[in-house]
């Protein structure tokens, strides 16, 4: 199953706060399409942008999303990772890790760019968090954003206050 994305625009520097939020598809760890603005019918949304599964910091940081999953999802929120990894790779980071959250595979770097979230040494999803709310006219507006620098963990609470 080969989700399009080619309507979104590849940014230089990170999306902003008050942004309208680019709206994407994406498979999920289990093949199944994910889509941004179903989501957000919901309620907030929380993307982390992460480099690569298995990896120190990126485990550490879906640990913490899924420890307080209870909290999101009280709160109506949703949080998703979001990395250039396949849906395999995510499957199995997610079973070995035991992680309950969603995990996105954006394997053509379509989003991570559209949010100018890229790591281009790498190849991959620089590191992240995008809270998206829903604006008035129904769009996914940016609530807030925290870009990290490669081995920096989220400052989590700051993210929980934005929910």
């Amino acid at each position: 199953m080969a989700i399009k994305n080619d309507h979104l625009s590849a940014r230089s520097s990170p999306i902003s706060t008050g942004d309208v939020a680019p709206d994407f598809a994406l498979l999920d760890q289990h093949r199944k399409e994910w889509k941004l603005s179903d989501a957000l019918k919901q309620g907030d949304v929380v993307l982390c942008f992460y480099p690569m599964a298995f990896t120190g910091v990126c485990s550490t940081e879906m640990k913490c999303v899924s420890d307080d999953f209870d909290k999101w999802t009280s709160k109506g929120a949703q949080v998703v990772g979001v990395s250039a990894d396949s849906f395999a790779v995510q499957k199995a980071w997610a079973e070995a890790e035991g992680y309950k959250q969603t995990l996105l595979a954006d394997m053509h770097r379509q989003v991570c760019k559209a949010y100018g979230l890229h790591w281009g040494d790498l190849n991959v999803a620089s590191r992240g968090t995008v809270v998206i709310g829903k604006s008035s006219d129904g769009k996914g507006v940016v609530k807030f954003v925290q870009s990290r620098e490669p081995g920096k963990a989220m400052d989590w609470q700051a993210v929980v206050a934005m929910v």
